[in-house]
């Protein structure tokens, strides 16, 4: 394409909808059991406050900046508008579909009720769990006492209660802030014949306001949920005289007191309360300001109870051992005589924390280094690392402060690591250390051998039950040396180095692919086997897409399968006919990013860390890595074809209506279950 020619594309935001969109197409979907619809919900509740709180708040704070240069991502104020139209559009589906497994949970004799549909003996046990339990972590705030609204809190829930001392009083107005983190969100009432009772926390506190507000002379309540969202982007600070833990800390409270991006509320809240609520808030008519159902913060779905039969849920699938790796056997012996590659949560993330263990306790060893983006709570992993250094082994860990919404667990690890001997180093503000990789040394013969760990997945044992990645185990030196290279450039101020196997980001990574494109372009002309698979989360940088476009025009099959954000228009007639591309979305989050080129027949693979993103390709330390064992290689490619055949969780990304299942004559594939079934058959 030439140079300034404008190129067909999606907005980012847009795109980002339409994959949330995917995941209430899960809700909706009478295939799924109806609990899993239930947590889809959640999903996609949970998806869309973080997009309010990232996305829309950066377009908010573009707008406040005169003479912006708008990208090919468009003008903010005309995306904020397509983004409230979606949203309104999905807010009515959501609404919709929740109604409908309510319904349909009923036929099972599942019954979530309210307030005002409890007998008198549900109401007398709601009432003593509320005295005995609840009433104590409630802390009611009077608006009209409020100076502000700076105290209340991101991602909870509060009920906006409006008070009368008699009917022709005038009212007023209190906020009281839902325990969910001390109180499950659903309570289970005695089952009563056939019938089973769920009653949300918001209810029993509606249920009981008189507990509350009798004693100052109230005698009629009525209570509306409302919700805040905040703007999550940190403000870093650049004071030199602090350390990063420190300047991390101090932006983590400017966070809690963000400005609002997003003011939420139930409909049928009275106008005098909305009224007042929006003054105090300082809201503007052109802020986002939306009224919906009786419920909010639909996050908590995804721990509905099951009071029903086990069909309600989908059927465990029980990750599986790799053959390679045999119980009761040292795993660096089995690196040590061939790559193995784990792909989660087909196989067990347990491997990983054997590996750290047996590097822990063998006296060979002598260093591990890890990174370490986001860990889980109460993380194996961390303890393994203590554990190593309490043995002894020079453990570093390269730990990312400024991983989204995991900053405060870092800092906790930080702190937890460095009191055992850790070193710890914490980056740069402005510069993620996004790269997942595990460098083991071990003294062999008078000799350091190396053991290496490159993985599309953050180091945690919880995510990895759901997100769908791939690890590589290797001892090969030339990639366990460009692996020590990538520690060093991390400890030496992200210093460029040079790298025989490893692709890194942000030095070389966009120019690679683009030079592996240009190969396969000059194939296509040559008439030779010229073609591409790429599987990401998500697809957004102008200039990879641009040589994507060159790529089909000179006759390059390309076939993307994007998770998540994909601005490239596939299918668009003398543009990208040779690009097609899917979405996956099914129980388990396509996470891993793997890119196959043709190559003439002898093709290369990867794996990689990283989107084809611009924060991914010039902000952060992203590695991807050749896969050199022709046994992987097939067991890669075969799991992609699976995944490219998938007819039933596979939707078309491209020109015309956003998220339209594919339809295949012939068995239907759902690959998530197709590949456990594969990797099954390896086992038996």
């Amino acid at each position: 394409m030439k140079k300034n020619e404008k190129i067909p594309v999606v907005n980012r935001e847009t795109s980002w909808l339409h994959f949330n969109g995917r995941v209430l197409q899960e809700a909706a979907d009478e295939r799924n059991p109806l609990i899993e619809r239930l947590k889809f919900l959640g999903i996609f509740s949970n998806n869309r406050d973080e997009f309010f709180r990232v996305r829309v708040a950066t377009l908010t704070r573009m707008i406040k900046v005169e003479h912006i240069h708008y990208n090919f991502n468009g003008n903010p104020r005309k995306v904020l508008t397509e983004i409230n139209n979606i949203v309104l559009s999905q807010e009515k589906d959501f609404i919709r579909i929740y109604q409908e497994i309510v319904e349909e949970l009923r036929t099972q004799n599942i019954c979530i009720i309210n307030e005002t549909q409890l007998t008198e003996r549900q109401g007398a046990l709601i009432r003593k769990y509320f005295q005995e339990q609840v009433r104590v972590f409630l802390f009611p705030m009077m608006i009209s006492n409020l100076k502000d609204m700076s105290s209340l809190r991101d991602k909870s829930i509060y009920l906006a209660v409006t008070l009368k001392k008699n009917i022709a009083a005038k009212a007023d107005f209190a906020l009281i802030e839902l325990p969910t983190k001390t109180f499950s969100r659903f309570f289970i009432l005695p089952q009563s014949g056939s019938k089973k009772f769920v009653i949300l926390l918001d209810d029993i506190i509606r249920y009981c306001l008189s507990d509350i507000f009798s004693v100052f002379g109230y005698d009629s309540f009525s209570a509306h949920t409302v919700k805040f969202t905040r703007d999550a982007e940190l403000d870093i600070d650049t004071d030199v005289s602090k350390s990063f833990v420190e300047i991390m800390t101090e932006s983590l409270k400017q966070r809690k007191r963000g400005n609002p991006v997003r003011f939420v509320y139930d409909n049928s809240i009275p106008e005098a309360l909305l009224k007042t609520i929006i003054k105090r808030l300082d809201i503007r008519k052109d802020d986002p300001i939306r009224g919906g159902g009786r419920y909010h913060n639909f996050k908590d779905f995804m721990k509905f109870p099951n009071l029903g039969s086990k069909t309600l849920e989908n059927p465990q699938l029980v990750p599986l051992r790799h053959r390679d790796l045999p119980p009761n056997t040292s795993i660096l012996a089995a690196i040590r005589k061939k790559d193995i590659m784990l792909h989660y949560p087909y196989q067990s993330f347990q491997y990983i924390i054997d590996l750290l263990r047996e590097a822990s306790i063998d006296p060979k060893v002598r260093s591990i280094k890890m990174t370490i983006y986001r860990a889980a709570k109460n993380s194996s992993v961390i303890n393994a690392l203590i554990n190593a250094a309490r043995n002894g082994k020079f453990v570093t860990v390269f730990m990312e402060l400024q991983a989204r919404f995991d900053e405060e667990a870092n800092i906790y690890y930080t702190e937890q690591l460095q009191e055992e001997g850790v070193k710890v180093i914490q980056g740069i503000p402005g510069f993620k250390v996004h790269s997942k990789l595990i460098l083991i040394r071990r003294k062999e013969i008078g000799v350091d051998v190396f053991y290496a760990n490159i993985g599309t997945g953050n180091f945690n044992e919880d995510t990895a039950s759901v997100y769908a990645d791939d690890s590589l185990l290797t001892a090969n030196e030339s990639i366990t040396a460009d692996v020590a290279n990538a520690f060093h450039q991390m400890e030496a101020n992200y210093r460029p180095l040079k790298y025989k196997a490893l692709v890194v980001a942000p030095f070389f990574m966009r120019n690679h692919f683009l030079h592996l494109l240009d190969h396969e372009i000059r194939n296509a002309g040559l008439g030779k086997k010229a073609w591409v698979i790429i599987k990401l989360n998500n697809l957004v940088d102008e200039t990879i897409i641009k040589k994507l476009y060159k790529a089909s025009q000179a006759g390059v099959k390309i076939r993307l399968i994007i998770r998540g954000i994909c601005v490239l228009v596939p299918g668009v007639p003398g543009i990208s006919e040779n690009i097609e591309a899917i979405s996956i979305v099914d129980r388990f989050l396509e996470h891993s990013r793997v890119i196959v080129f043709a190559n003439d027949g002898d093709p290369q693979y990867f794996i990689t860390s990283a989107d084809w993103m611009v924060r991914n390709f010039d902000n952060r330390i992203e590695v991807a890595c050749p896969v050199y064992s022709k046994e992987i290689q097939k067991e890669i490619m075969d799991m992609l074809k699976i995944q490219l055949s998938d007819n039933v969780k596979a939707r078309i990304i491209g020109p015309g209506e956003a998220n339209t299942y594919k339809k295949t004559k012939g068995a239907t594939v759902r690959s998530q279950l197709e590949i456990y079934d594969y990797f099954k058959s390896k086992v038996l």
